[in-house]
C-alpha cells in the first residue's frame, strides 16, 4: 500500500517535470528571445502593447498610458474622490455627534425619570403615612368620649374638623353633636350635608 502511494507522488512529480521541461521552460525561452529580437529591430513591445490596449475599452482601463490629458483627469478624479471622502467623512461626524448628544439626551431623560419615580415613591410613602396618621386620629376621635371630642372639634378649623366628622362612625358621630351647642352643632350638620 506505502509503496502504492509512493509510486504516485513519484509519477505525479514526474509529470509535473515533464510539463515544467516541455511546455513553460521553451515557452519563456521563445518570449524571451521575441523580446530581444524586437529591441534590436527598434520595436517596443510595451509601447505597442499600450497603444493597442488604448483601443481595446476594457483594456484601456487596465493598462496605464502617458498621455497628460489622462494624467489631468485621473489627477482630478483623485481630487474629487478625497474632497468627496472628506465630506463623507464630515457627515459621519456630524451624525456621531448627534448621536453622541441623543444619547446623552437619553440618559438625561432616563436620570429625570428615575428621579420622579422616585419622588412619586416618597410621595406615595407619605400619602400612606398620612391615610395611617388620619386613621389613627379618626380612631382616637372614636375612642374619646363624646363629652371631650365635641370641645376639641369645635376649636379646630372647619374643615378639619369636617375631615374627622365625616369619617367617624355614625353612632359616635351622633353622640359628639348632641354634646355640642345647638348652633355648632347646627352648623356642622349642614357642612356634612353639603358635602353629601
Amino acid at each position: 500500500m506505502a509503496k502504492v502511494i509512493e509510486e504516485e507522488k513519484k509519477d505525479s512529480h514526474n509529470r509535473f517535470q515533464r510539463f515544467i521541461f516541455i511546455i513553460v521552460i521553451p515557452l519563456l525561452f521563445a518570449i524571451t528571445f521575441a523580446l530581444v529580437i524586437m529591441t534590436f529591430a527598434g520595436i517596443n513591445i510595451f509601447e505597442k502593447a499600450q497603444s493597442l490596449g488604448s483601443d481595446i475599452p476594457f483594456l484601456a482601463k487596465v493598462i496605464p498610458t502617458d498621455n497628460e490629458e489622462d494624467r489631468k483627469q485621473l489627477q482630478e478624479r483623485i481630487i474629487s474622490l478625497n474632497a468627496s471622502m472628506e465630506d463623507q467623512e464630515a457627515k459621519i461626524a456630524q451624525l456621531q455627534s448627534e448621536i453622541d448628544k441623543k444619547d446623552s439626551d437619553n440618559e438625561q431623560l432616563q436620570a429625570t425619570i428615575q428621579q420622579q419615580n422616585e419622588e412619586m415613591n416618597e410621595l406615595r410613602q407619605i400619602g400612606e403615612d398620612n391615610k395611617r396618621a388620619f386613621k389613627e386620629l379618626v380612631n382616637t376621635f372614636e375612642a374619646m368620649s363624646a363629652k371631650s371630642a365635641a370641645p376639641v372639634l369645635m376649636n379646630m378649623e372647619d374643615e378639619e374638623a369636617m375631615k374627622i366628622l365625616s369619617t367617624i362612625k355614625p353612632d359616635t358621630l351622633a353622640d359628639i353633636l348632641e354634646k355640642m351647642p345647638a348652633v355648632d352643632a347646627a352648623r356642622y350638620t349642614s357642612l356634612l350635608s353639603a358635602e353629601e
